[in-house]
């Protein structure tokens, strides 16, 4: 897939983030020589090809208070999955759920959602909140839990040349 050099220009702009000033999109359209409108386009049209996923927060949640993280994984039946970890992505403290393949023997766990919470007893008592939702729909079930933050970077571009 080809990008523009405009499109670099624009990627390059907000890979480190969006400036924190009532309109970012305004500022990124000035430093890349573009109005805002373009931009706005630009960034539509990026999205519809792949190019860019989405435009999303990346909070740290221990600077937030919430130092007790989990990857809740389920094993659910397949038939259910999709309608369950819908509900399960929406609950609030739910950052991200998705369902992955079985890799059996030794993993049976095929949906995982990752919880936040300031204590290991609010996110055990939100993994209890998980498994009433999968109710008989989930065959067993763990908690990873997150022993340090990695590091969050969205899209990076590699400098042509």
């Amino acid at each position: 897939m080809s990008i523009s050099d405009t499109d670099r220009q624009i990627i390059a702009a907000m890979q480190e983030g969006l400036p924190l000033v009532p309109r970012p999109f305004a500022a990124i359209a000035s430093q890349t020589g573009l109005t805002e409108e373009t931009l706005l386009h630009r960034i539509a049209e990026l999205k519809a090809r792949g190019v860019i996923r989405r435009i999303a927060a990346a909070p740290n949640h221990y600077k937030l208070g919430m130092t007790a993280n989990g990857m809740t994984v389920w094993d659910v039946d397949d038939a259910r999955i999709a309608g369950l970890g819908a509900q399960i992505g929406a609950l609030p403290y739910v950052t991200h759920c998705y369902e992955r393949p079985r890799a059996l023997p030794g993993w049976p766990y095929n949906l995982f959602a990752m919880v936040h919470g300031a204590t290991r007893d609010e996110v055990e008592a939100k993994r209890g909140e998980i498994a009433a939702i999968l109710g008989a729909a989930c065959r067993g079930h763990d908690i990873l839990y997150s022993t340090r933050i990695l590091k969050k970077t969205g899209l990076r571009l590699k400098q042509k040349g």
